[in-house]
C-alpha cells in the first residue's frame, strides 16, 4: 500500500514514516501543512493518508478538513486521522460521507506497531479503524429506547466494539478467546439484528460500524 503522511511535528513525521516503511509500506510523500497534503494526495492518489488533525497555521482542524476534502475529492483514498484528543464532533465530521475507508486513532496508539499497521491497512482496504476510546465515548453518546443496538447481546456488542477498532474475525476471536466460526455467527446475528442484508453493493461491517458509532 501507498501512504502519505501530514504531521508537522518533524520528530514523530518522520518516525511514522519509518514506521510504515518497517512494515512494508511505501510512503510516497510526508509533510508538514494541509495544503501540501492535498497537492500529495491529488499527485500520488495513495491508498492512505495518514493525517495528523492539527495542522499549521493555526494547529486547529486543518488536518480534519483536508482529510474531509480528501474523501470528497479522492474516495478510492483511505483517510487515517491521528490526535491527542477524543472529539465526538471530529468522529462525526469523518462519518459525515460514510465509514468505508475512514479511522481516527490517538497518537498515543502509534506506539503499538501491530496495531497501528493493521489500522493502515483496514482503511486502506476499505474498512474503517477507531480508537477504541473513541468508540466508548460515540456509543456513551446514546441513550435512546428505539435504538437497534439495544437489541445487540452484550457478547454481540464487543465483537461490534472490536469490528469498528478494525479487526478481523480472526483478531477479535483471538481477543475474546472465541472460535472463529462463534465470531462469524455473532456477526450474522448483528447484521440481522441491525437489519442489514446482503447486497452485492454493501459492505456490511462498514454499515454495521457506522450505525454503532453514529446511532
Amino acid at each position: 500500500m501507498r501512504v502519505v503522511v501530514a504531521e508537522d511535528n518533524t520528530l514523530l513525521r518522520e518516525g511514522l514514516v519509518r514506521l510504515l516503511a518497517e512494515v512494508g509500506f511505501t510512503v510516497a510523500s510526508s509533510v508538514a501543512d494541509a495544503t501540501a497534503l492535498l497537492a500529495e494526495v491529488a499527485r500520488h492518489r495513495p491508498d492512505v493518508a495518514v493525517v495528523d488533525i492539527r495542522l499549521p497555521p493555526t494547529r486547529t482542524d486543518e488536518g480534519l478538513r483536508a482529510a474531509r476534502e480528501i474523501r470528497r475529492r479522492h474516495p478510492e483514498t483511505g483517510v487515517l486521522v491521528l490526535s491527542q484528543y477524543v472529539r465526538a464532533s471530529y468522529t462525526l465530521e469523518l462519518l459525515d460521507g460514510g465509514a468505508q475507508g475512514v479511522g481516527y486513532l490517538l497518537k498515543d496508539r502509534v506506539s503499538d506497531l501491530a496495531g497501528f499497521a493493521a489500522a493502515v491497512r483496514q482503511v486502506g482496504s476499505g474498512g474503517s479503524a477507531f480508537d477504541p476510546i473513541v468508540i466508548d465515548q460515540m456509543v456513551g453518546r446514546r441513550d435512546r429506547p428505539d435504538d437497534p443496538l439495544r437489541e445487540l447481546s452484550e457478547r454481540e456488542r464487543a465483537v461490534l466494539a472490536l469490528m469498528a477498532e478494525g479487526r478481523t474475525n480472526q483478531a477479535i476471536a483471538a481477543r475474546l478467546g472465541i472460535a472463529e466460526r462463534t465470531v462469524e455467527k455473532h456477526c450474522t446475528a448483528i447484521f440481522a439484528k441491525l437489519s442489514l442484508p446482503a447486497r452485492p453493493d454493501d459492505h456490511r461491517r462498514v454499515l454495521a460500524v457506522l450505525r454503532y458509532l453514529n446511532g
